[in-house]
């Protein structure tokens, strides 16, 4: 009877703890990221880490936003976009956009300010800083 009784308490405990930890997630938020090319008043890169998914939120700053409307009326001045990411070799990527001949990736290195882009042709593999973020704020998300 107490083997019975001690498996059923180490079943809950180990349910417990388990829970505990599926409940923890780490986010990391990296802000106030410069541009070479573009200016922006905000621009954010939020990196879930448990869902593995990366939320870009960026606003152009006017001079910016007039040079991408002139050729696409599409552009908002604001925007959020989502992409899946995933970890290899202690960097975060995004998954691949684009064709299997030519696609791009954005580059994270984990603790590390800035951004790269990964753009393959052909196999061939180029990378290219596009930004440096000022802000890294790690959260444990508990829910």
């Amino acid at each position: 009877m107490k083997i019975i009784r001690l498996s059923k308490i180490l079943i809950l405990i180990f349910i417990i703890l388990f829970q505990i930890q599926t409940l923890q997630s780490e986010i990391i938020v990296m802000s106030s990221c410069d541009d070479k090319q573009d200016e922006f008043l905000k621009n954010e890169y939020i990196l879930n880490l448990d869902e593995l998914i990366m939320t870009r939120n960026y606003v152009y700053k006017e001079k910016t936003y007039k040079k991408y409307r002139i050729t696409d009326l599409s552009v908002k001045k604001s925007n959020t976009y989502v992409r899946n990411i995933y970890e290899e070799n202690g960097k975060i990527l995004t998954y691949k956009h684009g064709y299997p001949q030519f696609y791009t990736q954005i580059l994270f290195e984990i603790g590390k300010p800035e951004i790269f882009i990964k753009t393959v042709l052909n196999d061939e593999e180029g990378i290219s800083k596009i930004s440096n973020c000022k802000n890294i704020e790690k959260f444990k998300k508990e829910s």
